[in-house]
């Protein structure tokens, strides 16, 4: 009768458990909705047209990139997970999935995503795709977001960067547009992560990440709050002016931003208590808003303006 060595069965490589859905939650579902959308309104409002098809295949591609990127940055940080209340459900932590799996998962999307637009698109889209992945996974995840109280500034500049993809899928080179809207998501990252901050900076402290409200403090916060606030609505305003996007666009971006303006001004006035905690709540909540209204008025401008040749 053979006997069972139960030291050498658990010294075995366990494989989880998981089912579809935790691989879904792997992908960032959230994150990538806002990677797609910004990604269509860049190929959208591109020149000339591109084939159904090769549309289909380079939002596809640059969703699936986006969830690679977020398998991978949870691979990395399942010990910061698992003590932020925020995170701590995420499918690494609660151990349905290893840190080995989800990293392995993410490396295949992407070679796949990266390859399949390299290939079936043009070379220029793919290495911005890889670009993007490897800016997100190593730069900012592996590198920044540990080190420094700027990591969401500089970090910021991966989840910019998909409509400018999107771009270069469409038309095979870079233009004025594209990096018109990588400026406007790179500047409002740092006023909508720094809100969700401010509120959960506990959970930040706890996990040993360097946020601002963490190492400057929150007053600090506040006023870097405000000052990229300005310097967001300018630059979102700035492309009307230019005669880069139309008035409806200006006007829109111009109402909007009096309203990031002034839920900044009050992060920034309400420091104590309940107070406090609603203005940033606003904040981080209108920031949403902004971004997707913004984005949803180009969208809806080449929309008219594909539609007034039927009609006129």
């Amino acid at each position: 009768m053979s006997v069972v060595d139960h030291n050498a069965i658990d010294a075995l490589p366990r494989i989880s458990d998981a089912e579809v859905g935790d691989y879904i939650a792997l992908l960032k579902p959230r994150v990538m909705s806002l990677v797609i959308f910004t990604a269509l309104v860049g190929f959208f409002i591109a020149p000339g047209h591109v084939h159904p098809v090769i549309a289909f295949t380079s939002i596809l591609c640059i969703a699936v990139g986006a969830g690679a990127s977020g398998a991978m940055n949870m691979a990395y940080e399942a010990d910061i997970d698992a003590l932020m209340s925020r995170t701590a459900n995420r499918p690494v932590p609660r151990g349905r999935i290893t840190s080995g799996e989800a990293m392995a998962f993410g490396l295949i999307l992407s070679f796949f995503s990266v390859l399949t637009l390299g290939i079936l698109v043009n070379l220029l889209a793919g290495a911005l795709l890889a670009f993007t992945i490897f800016f997100y996974v190593v730069i900012y995840t592996m590198g920044l977001k540990r080190w420094t109280a700027q990591n969401i500034v500089i970090g910021g500049a991966a989840g910019a960067l998909p409509p400018v993809v999107a771009w270069a899928a469409a038309t095979g080179s870079m233009s004025m547009e594209p990096l018109l809207l990588f400026l406007i998501i790179f500047f409002w990252t740092p006023p909508h992560f720094w809100a969700l901050a401010l509120f959960r900076s506990d959970d930040y402290a706890r996990a040993g990440v360097p946020m601002l409200p963490v190492v400057a403090g929150p007053d600090a916060t506040r006023l870097q709050i405000l000052l990229y606030t300005v310097v967001l609505v300018a630059v979102a305003v700035a492309p009307w002016p230019l005669g880069y996007f139309d008035a409806v666009y200006g006007v829109v971006s111009l109402v909007l931003g009096a309203g990031m303006m002034w839920l900044a001004i009050e992060v920034y006035r309400r420091r104590e208590g309940k107070p406090a905690a609603r203005a940033t709540r606003r904040l981080f909540a209108f920031s949403i808003l902004y971004l997707f209204a913004l984005f949803a008025t180009l969208l809806l401008e080449v929309v008219v303006r594909a539609a007034v040749p039927l009609f006129g």
